[in-house]
């Protein structure tokens, strides 16, 4: 089976698990480099852009799904505990999905990986210096961090 097929496969299994499954957690990080700026991602299969993480497989801890995910989609590697800030519902979106959201302070990369069939691109941005279409989730928990809005429930 060829990339693109399993790529396919991965996003068909992931939305029936999302309605037959009772919960399931995924795992974003705001990778904050020592200017105060934040990495985010563009994925080619939603709009607007994100922070990186995604889903805890099965007999993954939830901190071993985000050092997999942030290595995945952006070669970063974690170089220290990275802070839980909250565990959000994204209900409206998907029924029963909860993500925890990680601050994550230490860090280095080596590389960027290359764009490919889930991540369009990468930047590095200032908090008060975003791109327009970043999405309402990853606007509303930048203001939560940075600006000191109050911390919603509800991603």
């Amino acid at each position: 089976m060829n990339d693109a097929a399993k790529y396919v496969l991965k996003k068909a299994l992931q939305r029936y698990w999302r309605l037959t499954r009772g919960m399931t957690l995924g795992a974003q990080g705001v990778l904050i480099d020592p200017q105060g700026r934040i990495v985010l991602i563009r994925h080619t299969y939603v709009q607007g852009w994100r922070f990186p993480g995604g889903g805890v497989e099965h007999g993954e801890t939830i901190v071993e799904a985000l050092r997999r995910e942030l290595r995945e989609e952006t070669g970063a590697e974690i170089t220290a505990e990275p802070e839980l800030f909250g565990i959000y519902s994204s209900a409206p979106v998907f029924p029963n999905d909860h993500v925890a959201l990680y601050l994550v302070r230490n860090w280095q990369r080596d590389r960027v990986p290359a764009p490919n069939h889930e991540i369009a691109e990468h930047g590095l941005f200032a908090p008060d210096d975003l791109p327009a279409d970043v999405s309402d989730g990853t606007a509303r928990r930048i203001a939560e961090i940075f600006v000191g809005a109050p911390q919603s429930t509800h991603w």
